[in-house]
């Protein structure tokens, strides 16, 4: 298994640099690829920055993600979460911290954006400030 870095995964759905979309194709198609779940929230911020790319977008990149046979995503459960979530207008990375946190009674922010969406949707658990 080998793990894999934003830029990597970047190079496989931006298209934008041939010589390293063909090493990236290469390289993730002979084993087991190891995502975790920091390159995720990284990866969207990247599509979402540099590339402008939609939500829609990247939702469907990190479906495509999910979805792939020989791609393991670090916590699986919790990402799949936090990209409803996302989808429903929820910022990525606030979403993924809220999934992994699961196993808690509250999340405490002072993001009231973060707040009112989480309570929008419903989410579990409850964000609260502190």
């Amino acid at each position: 298994m080998h793990a894999v870095d934003t830029n990597v995964l970047v190079r496989l759905f931006v298209l934008d640099n041939p010589t390293q979309v063909a090493a990236a194709r290469q390289a993730t198609s002979s084993t087991t690829i190891f995502v975790p779940k920091s390159v995720i929230v990284e990866l969207e911020w990247v599509l979402r920055r540099s590339y402008s790319q939609s939500r829609a977008t990247i939702v469907a990149v990190l479906e495509v993600l999910l979805d792939a046979v020989n791609f393991r995503i670090e916590d699986s459960a919790a990402v799949m979460t936090a990209l409803e979530w996302f989808r429903h207008g929820m910022d990525l990375a606030d979403a993924l911290h809220l999934a992994s946190s699961a196993h808690s009674e509250a999340f405490l922010t002072f993001d009231v954006a973060m707040q009112r969406r989480a309570s929008t949707i419903g989410t579990m658990p409850t964000v609260i400030a502190p």
